[in-house]
């Protein structure tokens, strides 16, 4: 597969808006200036969306958005099933999964952007172990289910990740803290699901667009 443009316009940062349910809704946050879109696929979670949801939502996509599949702990075969019927971009690799694993995915020309965390394993000391992976993801891991669980972290650890990947900072974010998030973490970007929702798998468009308004800012200087 040919993999997707993923050059921000004036060096403006990566955001990705995770956890949509609604083709209609993920559209309107590419439309806003979101990077990617994610579709869970995690069973458990309460934003997980099927195959066939999935398929329409990526479908709905502009040209300038990825549609991103978060998986934990799922096998190599069963992952590009699910790349090649959907299509997915990406893929947000949330488990413990193997560095040999995003090196597989990276040859099929996916974007693979793999999660580690503050507080459980991988650590965001293993970013060494990660050469592969397009994007390394930063955040806590306190909480019961494998995402950020809206809980705010101190964010400035992701600031020591030695790493030549970018890096994008999650966990807790919302528009009134992602300044602070960023200007602390130092990261290339960032990941909000619960901070813009008015329920879970439902976005506020307004949130959306305070969250990516508020990213921007930060580089344009506006």
């Amino acid at each position: 597969m040919t993999e997707h443009k993923t050059e921000k316009r004036a060096g403006l940062p990566f955001i990705k808006i995770c956890g949509l349910t609604d083709p209609d809704t993920a559209r309107a946050c590419g439309e806003m200036g979101a990077d990617a879109v994610g579709l869970v696929f995690f069973e458990k979670s309460g934003r997980y969306v099927p195959d066939e949801r999935a398929a329409v939502i990526s479908r709905a996509l502009g040209p300038d958005t990825i549609a991103a599949g978060v998986f934990v702990n799922e096998g190599y075969d069963r992952i590009m099933k699910k790349v090649e019927k959907i299509p997915l971009q990406s893929v947000q690799l949330h488990g413990t999964e193997s560095p040999e694993l995003v090196s597989k995915l990276r040859q099929q020309g996916v974007i693979v952007i793999k999660a580690l965390f503050s507080r459980k394993e991988p650590f965001l000391s293993s970013a060494p172990d990660w050469t592969h992976a397009s994007y390394l993801l930063a955040e806590c891991g306190a909480g019961k289910l494998p995402g950020g669980n809206a809980e705010e972290w101190n964010w400035a650890e992701a600031a020591g990740i030695k790493t030549q990947r970018p890096v994008i900072v999650a966990g807790g974010l919302n528009p009134e803290n992602v300044r602070s998030a960023m200007l602390k973490s130092k990261a290339a970007g960032a990941d909000v699901s619960s901070g813009v929702e008015a329920s879970p798998g439902v976005k506020d468009l307004q949130k959306v667009k305070a969250f990516i308004k508020q990213m921007n800012m930060l580089y344009t200087g506006d």
